[in-house]
């Protein structure tokens, strides 16, 4: 038995001296790699007598790539705001499981249809802070 720890403790001593024997490769500098500059874009002046049809606006978004919307209610994401704007619902707002509703002060609640809870601006996101103020 004691040959066979023995082996155990030289092996392990050996594999763990190892480690401690390499030495960390040397780092190179490289050189700094310079800032990109934008490419030149040729040029959209239109040919006289032909015109350039308008680029449609690009559209604004029904969701969020962040946040869920909520559950079984129609809205639609406010990228300014950062959250989902209820549209039955006048100045009642959805965001991470939580209603949120604007009527002369601030309050919130897990359902659309309350109770709501007063709260203040510290307890709504930070857009609609900004836009409602208290």
């Amino acid at each position: 038995m004691h040959t066979i720890a023995r082996i155990t403790v030289l092996t392990l001593a050996l594999g763990l001296s190892a480690c401690a024997v390499q030495r960390p490769e040397p780092t190179t500098n490289l050189p700094p790699i310079p800032p990109s500059q934008p490419s030149p874009t040729p040029s959209t002046s239109p040919t006289p007598g032909k015109s350039i049809p308008a680029k449609p606006s690009k559209p604004v978004p029904r969701t969020s790539a962040s946040f869920a919307p909520p559950p079984g209610g129609n809205s639609h994401w406010d990228q300014k705001l950062g959250v989902y704007v209820l549209d039955d619902q006048p100045n009642t707002f959805y965001r991470q499981r939580t209603y949120y509703r604007w009527n002369n002060g601030w309050s919130r609640s897990i359902s659309p249809n309350g109770p709501w809870e007063d709260t203040n601006i510290h307890g709504v996101p930070p857009g609609l802070g900004k836009q409602f103020g208290q």
